[in-house]
């Protein structure tokens, strides 16, 4: 294994490409999202920096963006520009000497060998020179730790995090400061009196293990140590799921017009399944209910599959799993594909 790892976080990606086509905006507050048209439904994909100290954030619904900030300009989403800047951008990572792992549009951990800060300004500056875009450079011992500290190198420096700073840099704070603590389970640690970073890393596992289970229990302690044993690998990305979804304008209150929805767009993930030739193994449905509570349910299918009819069927099997009829905002569809 490399000695370094490091992570390259791309800055305020989509709302950057979009100002790199239209340079008389910067400076200003712009949210991209939807249609672009902020009087509809949709959420925000993601806010310029000028936009962020209004509360404007990714998922945020756009009329509510709006309000907090009135002034932004408001772009529609454009997948294909963002999926050409991403590409154009591993490609620029790909030429250095490292393993290159490529995690999403706008993210990739790097195994290296030499002074990393070293290897950090040279990948800032040829991503820069060969897109026009701005990146965020974390160095760790591992990925978890490079991982986060890319977050207090933002926006667009370099940040080493390693065992000797680990609990200097987070030991005060909450856990869900830790890549892979979201907040229910944050709660539950609160629950139990455990609030920080450092009072995790002295839990004993046993205790976590009868709580969370054997496997996440001492899972958390580990990853409150800053201890992450998974490797650097250069096998090419590739997306774990595949969906649709769709906000309506207006709620639907009909559930039988939520169910030709759903079996609308489990056709249409049946198209990308086949199209991508790999078959999916599990459906799962989003609801959203009006105003905004947003719940999920998966089904597996029998075997791996592409077959429409089998994916339309999962996708109602899991419908039904919702016990509420509520008016619906948006309905989503996706298919999963073996690990």
């Amino acid at each position: 294994m490399s000695r370094w790892v490091l992570h390259v976080d791309l800055d305020q990606f989509i709302a950057a490409v979009e100002l790199l086509r239209r340079p008389e905006l910067r400076g200003r507050p712009v949210v991209v999202g939807g249609d672009g048209d902020p009087t509809k439904r949709g959420v925000v994909s993601t806010a310029s920096y000028e936009a962020r100290p209004y509360g404007v954030h990714s998922g945020l619904p756009l009329r509510t963006a709006a309000r907090r900030c009135p002034d932004a300009v408001f772009l529609p989403v454009d997948r294909e520009a963002y999926e050409a800047a991403s590409s154009d951008v591993m490609a620029t990572l790909k030429e250095l000497d490292a393993v290159v792992e490529v995690v999403g549009w706008d993210e990739a951990f790097l195994a290296v060998d030499g002074d990393p800060e070293e290897t950090a300004r040279l990948i800032r500056r040829r991503v820069r020179e060969s897109t026009d875009l701005e990146c965020t450079v974390g160095i760790g011992r591992n990925k978890l730790q490079a991982k986060l500290a890319t977050g207090f190198g933002k926006p667009a420096g370099v940040f080493r995090l390693t065992d000797e700073t680990w609990f200097e840099v987070l030991g005060d704070r909450p856990t869900d400061a830790l890549w892979g603590v979201g907040a229910k389970t944050a709660k539950r640690l609160a629950a139990m009196g455990i609030g920080t970073v450092s009072e995790l890393a002295t839990t004993d596992p046993h205790a976590l293990a009868e709580r969370f289970g054997p496997t996440i229990g001492p899972w958390l302690v580990r990853l409150a140590l800053g201890r992450d044993e998974s490797r650097v690998v250069d096998t090419p990305y590739v997306p774990r799921s595949r969906g649709r979804e769709t906000t309506f304008q207006h709620d639907l209150d009909d559930w039988d017009e939520v169910r030709r929805e759903v079996v609308r767009l489990a056709r249409r993930v049946a198209d990308d399944v086949a199209a991508e030739r790999r078959p999916a193994t599990r459906i799962v449905v989003k609801v959203r209910y009006a105003p905004f509570v947003t719940h999920t349910h998966g089904y597996p299918l029998a075997a791996p599959t592409t077959d429409v009819a089998a994916i339309e069927r999962a996708a109602l099997a899991a419908l039904d799993r919702f016990d509420g009829r509520r008016p619906v905002r948006l309905l989503g569809v996706r298919a999963e594909f073996p690990r």
